[in-house]
This record gives C-alpha cells, structure tokens and sequence, in this order.
C-alpha cells in the first residue's frame, strides 16, 4: 500500500434497506485488513436489526444523539467520540434519539462485502 488521501464522492451516498445513508469512504481490494463507511440515520429512526457473518464492525460516532443495542448490551446511549464494538455474528441496531442526524463510521475488519450481511427484522 502506498501513501494517499481518499476523498470520497458524496454524490455515491446511497440509502439502504436498514434505513440509513451510507457512504463508502474506504475500501480497496488491495486493503484486506479494512472497510470504512460513514453511515447516516435520520431523527427518530432506528436501523433494522442485523448482523455480519465474519466481520468484525466498529461504529464510531462523530454527531449526534443514538441509543444502540448490541447482543445482550443496550440500549445503551452513544455520542460523539463513543465507539461501539460489534463483534461478527452479534445482531445489532441504532436508534436516532436526538434532534439533528446521527453520524457514525462504520469500521470494518476483515473489509465489508454485501454477502457478509444479514437482516434480522
């Protein structure tokens, strides 16, 4: 891997199925070790419950108010700075529970496929 800044294209942002926006800001085939996603949630609304078969995901909140369940954890509120660890296999969900939107990162290892995905609700 060589030296670089990615600057993502935020017209790629798209809306998911699990009711949030996603926008890929890292990943290449070259990086086996990580996926990064910033990952948007409107006021009042809580993602779908699902898990990731063999990925391990961390949410790091960077605006706004959540209230996220993990496994047997939660809800438990989260703010800016806070990180969530989601180990694979563990069905997970964040709620929306402030006035402006929520925005995390979603920190991916190994890297993020669609295949990993399951919906759970």
């Amino acid at each position: 891997m060589q030296p670089l800044v990615r600057r993502p294209d935020p017209t790629t942002e798209y809306m998911t199925p699990e009711r949030c926006r996603i926008l890929e800001t890292w990943g290449r085939p070259d990086d086996d070790a990580v996926s990064i996603a910033r990952a948007t949630v409107e006021t009042g609304v809580t993602t779908q419950w699902h898990r990731l078969h063999g990925v391990d995901e961390r949410y790091l909140i960077v605006q706004g108010t959540g209230s996220v369940e993990v496994g047997d954890l939660g809800p438990e509120t989260v703010r800016p700075g806070d990180v969530v660890v989601i180990p694979a296999e563990t069905r997970q969900r964040i709620t929306n529970i402030g006035e402006d939107e929520l925005v995390f990162y979603c920190i991916c290892s190994p890297p993020f496929v669609p295949e990993c995905y399951e919906a759970l609700d």
